[in-house]
C-alpha cells in the first residue's frame, strides 16, 4: 500500500482513511464501550478504528453483555428463590427484587466487560 501526503503548515500528514464499517444499530452496551475507548483508551479506540474492527468489537461486547446480564439475574434470583409463584402472589416485591438483580448485574457488567 503506497500512502501519499499532504503538507499541513511545515508538516507532511499521511493522507490515511480509515476502512468502511457498516452501520449497525449499536446498544447501550456498545455505546458505553465506545465512550469509555474514546475517553480512557484512546490509542486502544484509534487503532480498532483505523483496522475496521471497531464495529466488531463493540458488536461482541455488546452481546456479551446481553448475555451476561441474562445469566446473571437468572442466578440471582434462583439464589434468593424469586420464582413465577412470587411473582403471581406479590408482584411489587418480585419487581422490587428483579430491579436490585438487574442493577446488581449492571455493575458487574461495566467492571468486567465495559470498562476493562
Amino acid at each position: 500500500m503506497e500512502l501519499t501526503y499532504t503538507m499541513r503548515g511545515e508538516y507532511l500528514l499521511p493522507n490515511l482513511i480509515a476502512p468502511e464499517q457498516p452501520e449497525v444499530p449499536l446498544g447501550k452496551y456498545a455505546l458505553l464501550r465506545r465512550t469509555y475507548l474514546q475517553e480512557h483508551r484512546k490509542a486502544h479506540f484509534t487503532t480498532l478504528l483505523t483496522s475496521g474492527q471497531l464495529t466488531a468489537h463493540l458488536m461482541e461486547i455488546e452481546q456479551a453483555a446481553q448475555s451476561r446480564m441474562e445469566q446473571i439475574v437468572t442466578q440471582l434470583a434462583k439464589a434468593e428463590n424469586v420464582t413465577e409463584e412470587l411473582k403471581a402472589r406479590d408482584p411489587m416485591k418480585w419487581v422490587g427484587l428483579m430491579n436490585n438483580f438487574r442493577q446488581s448485574a449492571e455493575e458487574i457488567i461495566r467492571e468486567e466487560l465495559i470498562y476493562s
